[in-house]
């Protein structure tokens, strides 16, 4: 997509974090699962954590995502890349450097709340992981927060 006095953007995956970004304490929302089987529709729908409290696969079964457990920042950024280009989405640290390589980065300040770096390494910062979402089924919503 066009965006004016920003740039072009073009990525064919999403890539999410799991704790503090798509659900708190590793759980996921029902309504955040649904936007997820939605944005399915459109890009390949990752989500690559650590898996903190042992929910990754439960919570997300039966939903049209890749997911893989990482161990560390670095990992998450390796296993990210392979999926380039790509929008990601995270909130902590170990997100860092796979915002840093997105060709769009979402920070999520959540109920978990988020890192200075992962702020400093994003495009858009958004209060729930709902709205980057909604951001990336519409965007005439992406046009209006990043046009220069």
């Amino acid at each position: 997509m066009e965006i004016p006095n920003y740039g072009e953007l073009e990525f064919t995956a999403v890539i999410f974090d799991l704790n503090g970004t798509l659900g708190t304490k590793g759980k996921v929302p029902e309504n955040v699962k649904e936007l997820l089987k939605r944005l399915a529709d459109r890009y390949t729908v990752v989500v690559l954590s650590a898996d903190t409290f042992g929910t990754l696969e439960e919570e997300l079964k039966d939903l049209p995502v890749r997911i893989e457990r990482v161990s560390s920042g670095e990992e998450k950024a390796k296993r990210a890349k392979e999926y380039s280009p790509y929008a990601a989405v995270g909130n902590g640290n170990n997100d860092v450097s796979m915002l840093e390589a997105a060709e769009l980065a979402f920070c999520v300040i959540g109920p978990e709340g988020a890192t200075t770096d992962a702020l400093l390494a994003s495009d858009i910062v958004v209060k729930d992981v709902k709205d980057a979402i909604t951001m990336l089924l519409d965007e005439k919503k992406l046009i209006a927060t990043l046009r220069g």
